[in-house]
């Protein structure tokens, strides 16, 4: 009976940070370092603002593409955060999260045979949302560039079948974010060609020594660039599942259809909520950005100190150290980690075969949490030969 299940399905798999999670649950007396979630509890404000929703009944159908009002701030929003407009009627759709907004505008805009540029290492849940639209990945490598896409590289990937490239910045797993000059470079390779650009800006709230830049921003590109956004990372609301699509209206025209049969809308009382959040509560990520950068520094330091190759990172909340490993793999690392130095990092190869060698380290835990666990790590190297 196997094989009258979908082979797209059957040939991906589930994602590696689970993977590696589950396997070091049942472990004792393990300080994890290992998810993407803030620490910080959702602001008293925006959970008033649901559960008011739920007193006043507000718990039916919305728009497909969410309640006005809500687009209409994410409008507000974008342009006096990043400058760009977005029409509330026409050009944004609310989501069931991020994740699914990145999943229907795959599914809107691939055909089987085209082909999606990512830079690697990246977050592992764009490749099977794109194999699942019948696509092919391109992967590039950014070792070599701080974890950036660059002019040549970008150059050197495109192809004839060049359909979209994915533009996941700040960056979940390396923390790394472009600046506006560096994002000026990428538009004038895009500007002339009919690629479209998906820009993953979901740590956009979370950049810490120069402002984040939509490339939305640039004029010459934004007919073809579709955003990505929500309120998971900036106001600490993962379970909400708010996300957002913002697009041109030639395209999401389209993906609202796509959005339609596959969720019909969003929660209604995490719309309301998300409400709250972007006209009452546009200054409450500053505490959480304040802290964030606080660990930042202490864990580059301590990084630095124990002689790991690591880059600093302007943006999200992860290092990429580099571990110097010869006759082992990064997940079989990760192990060894868990099991002789009772600290649990992810696996980099879980970023695409690109992250092998490396080990992401979240730093959305409190200071003791990550005092203990670099202490740890610290340890381990002092008593475990890697070369």
């Amino acid at each position: 009976m196997d094989n009258l299940l979908n082979k797209q399905v059957k040939a991906i798999e589930i994602s590696g940070i689970r993977k590696f999670f589950n396997m070091v649950a049942e472990e004792k007396d393990v300080v994890s370092l290992t998810i993407g979630q803030p620490d910080f509890y959702t602001p008293e404000h925006i959970k008033k603002a649901g559960i008011n929703a739920l007193q006043t009944n507000k718990t039916t159908y919305t728009n497909n593409a969410g309640i006005i009002e809500l687009r209409k701030a994410i409008s507000d929003y974008y342009e006096t955060k990043y400058r760009v407009s977005y029409h509330p009627e026409n050009e944004i759709i609310v989501t069931t999260g991020a994740s699914q907004a990145i999943d229907i505008v795959f599914r809107t805009i691939l055909n089987p045979g085209d082909e999606v540029i990512l830079p690697a290492p990246i977050y592992p849940g764009y490749e099977p949302l794109i194999t699942l639209a019948g696509a092919k990945v391109q992967y590039v490598d950014t070792t070599e560039d701080n974890f950036k896409l660059t002019k040549q590289t970008l150059l050197a990937a495109i192809t004839a079948n060049t359909k979209c490239v994915v533009l996941p910045y700040p960056s979940n797993p390396t923390g790394a974010s472009f600046t506006a000059s560096e994002l000026k470079e990428l538009v004038e390779v895009l500007k002339d060609k009919n690629i479209f650009i998906l820009a993953d800006e979901i740590y956009s709230e979370l950049v810490y020594d120069y402002e984040h830049t939509s490339i939305s921003s640039f004029s010459e590109v934004k007919d073809r660039t579709i955003v990505i956004n929500g309120l998971s990372k900036s106001h600490s609301m993962t379970g909400f599942r708010i996300g957002y699509v913002l697009a041109p209206k030639w395209i999401a025209t389209h993906v609202i259809k796509v959005h339609q049969y596959n969720v019909s809308c969003a929660s209604s009382i995490s719309q309301y909520a998300a409400l709250e959040a972007l006209t009452n509560g546009l200054t409450d990520p500053q505490m959480m950005r304040e802290n964030y950068k606080k660990r930042r520094d202490y864990v580059y330091n301590r990084l630095v100190e124990m002689g790991l190759i690591v880059n600093n990172p302007n943006g999200a909340f992860y290092f990429l150290p580099k571990f110097p490993i010869q006759k082992t793999t990064s997940f079989e690392l990760g192990l060894d980690l868990v099991r002789k130095g009772r600290v649990a990092l992810v696996p980099g190869d879980s970023f695409s075969k690109i992250g092998e060698g490396y080990m992401r380290l979240s730093y959305a835990y409190d200071f003791n949490t990550l005092e203990v666990g670099l202490n740890r790590i610290e340890s381990y190297l002092s008593k475990v030969k890697l070369t």
